[in-house]
């Protein structure tokens, strides 16, 4: 058995209303292994989303999150700001529900792709680009030299999910976290974007969290479900 790289033990997530506290989230545990495809499965509002969130401590500060979150051993939850910038993107990525509202309309794709790179690593934007040119090529794009000067509403919505997901991929992160990446998107579709992150999975040893209620594409994915 390898030693987990995500590890979750009694997490419980509080959020604070004008009208009392809401209990989001209740005693989730799980472990993930590297190069393993877990999924995580429950119905519309029970907690997935904010599980996931609560990893990367993207949650409104009106959220209190108790329990053990350990990444590769080190204790997220008492994590500084500055380390979680870190972590954020190259050891840990995460393809949101919505790529409509997670890519920004204003800037072209490429630059967007280009900026998480150069965020983590020291390399020029002539690199970066043509890093960008590449991802958006693994993950399919056809004519991927054009599409990386196009804008977020120039693409479908099959190609904003790839988009979101050549991001994620693009400082080889250890961990990716996917939320309902195919929500959106028709069958063919939805096909081709699972195939892509489990040959990820399968090729780099990246492991992926996904988050679903598919039955269907946890059949098909998955190696563990919780």
């Amino acid at each position: 058995m390898a030693e987990p790289l995500l590890e979750i033990r009694d997490l419980s997530v509080d959020f604070r209303t004008d009208d009392g506290t809401v209990q989001a989230v209740r005693g989730v545990d799980f472990s993930v292994e590297p190069g393993q495809v877990l999924a995580v499965v429950g119905e519309s509002g029970s907690g997935k989303s904010v599980t996931a969130m609560s990893i990367l401590k993207l949650l409104p500060p009106s959220a209190t999150i108790h329990g053990t979150v350990r990444w590769q051993g080190e204790d997220v939850l008492a994590a500084s700001e500055a380390r979680m910038r870190q972590i954020r993107g190259a050891e840990i990525s995460m393809i949101f529900q919505d790529p409509l509202t997670a890519l920004n309309p204003v800037y072209k794709v490429g630059r967007q792709i280009v900026e998480m790179i150069q965020a983590h690593e020291k390399v020029s934007k002539r690199d970066a680009h043509q890093r960008a040119i590449e991802m958006l090529r693994v993950v399919g794009i056809p004519q991927p030299e054009k599409r990386v000067d196009q804008y977020t509403h120039e693409f479908s919505g099959g190609m904003r999910q790839r988009a979101m997901i050549a991001m994620a991929l693009s400082c080889n992160p250890k961990l990716i976290i996917a939320d309902e990446p195919t929500t959106a998107l028709d069958v063919t579709v939805q096909a081709q974007v699972l195939e892509l992150l489990t040959d990820l999975a399968e090729r780099t040893g990246t492991a992926v969290v996904l988050i679903t209620h598919d039955l269907g594409v946890v059949a098909g994915m998955a190696d563990r479900v919780t």
